[in-house]
């Protein structure tokens, strides 16, 4: 199991991952993945922007109409993610080479937290999030997001709870259906006396988070 420091969340993971058949005397083979967790610049725009868009196009369709992953899509868009990367609100995870997923904030608002369709299900959005939950623990007593359908399960195993059921007509009168959700966070468990800036609620109105099909 990957364990990220708190005090540090950028930098490498050590993961366990079985693979092939059982080994000598019975055992399960085992391989170790090093992580990488950093923050995005620019140039790692176009590859999370791929990210994005194919895994909106492949979990999405099966909770949304079609207008409204088209919607998604157009929100999620490359100068939307470069604003972000220059403000350093934007986060990586890698192993060598591939891209596995992403999450950024704005203050103690949760944005954008997507992992790649082929990664789901192992944890990776859990520890995304616990990484942003790190950075917004230094500050701030609450953490605030917007879940899609998708997500708000993985959310809400993580101690987040629904604070307002929120809906947007996008075309052909479509709904778009999202959750307002909560999580207030422990400043024990964040080690620091910097002056905590409380909660920082933003009527959005917008679902900023795509999520990662439940994934945890």
């Amino acid at each position: 199991e990957c364990n990220w420091p708190p005090a540090q969340p950028e930098g490498h993971c050590f993961q366990f991952r079985e693979f092939g058949g059982p080994g000598a005397a019975g055992q399960q083979k085992l391989e170790v993945v090093l992580l990488e967790y950093r923050k995005a610049k620019a140039e790692n725009a176009g590859e999370i922007y791929g990210l994005v868009q194919a895994t909106i196009k492949a979990v999405y369709p099966r909770y949304y109409p079609r207008e409204v992953v088209d919607f998604f899509c157009r929100h999620h868009n490359l100068e939307h993610i470069l604003g972000d990367i220059g403000r350093g609100d934007v986060g990586i995870l890698k192993e060598g080479n591939q891209l596995i997923g992403t999450g950024s904030r704005d203050g103690n608002h949760i944005t954008r937290v997507y992992v790649n369709p082929e990664f789901q299900g192992k944890g990776y959005g859990s520890h995304i999030i616990e990484i942003l939950e790190h950075e917004i623990g230094r500050d701030y007593d609450t953490v605030n997001l917007d879940a899609s359908l998708p997500a708000s399960c993985l959310y809400e195993r993580r101690g987040y709870r629904t604070v307002k059921h929120e809906t947007r007509e996008v075309e052909n009168q479509a709904v778009l259906v999202y959750e307002i959700m909560q999580k207030q966070l422990d400043p024990a468990a964040f080690g620091t006396d910097v002056q905590r800036g409380g909660t920082d609620v933003r009527a959005t109105h917008m679902p900023h988070n795509a999520g990662t099909r439940g994934e945890g």
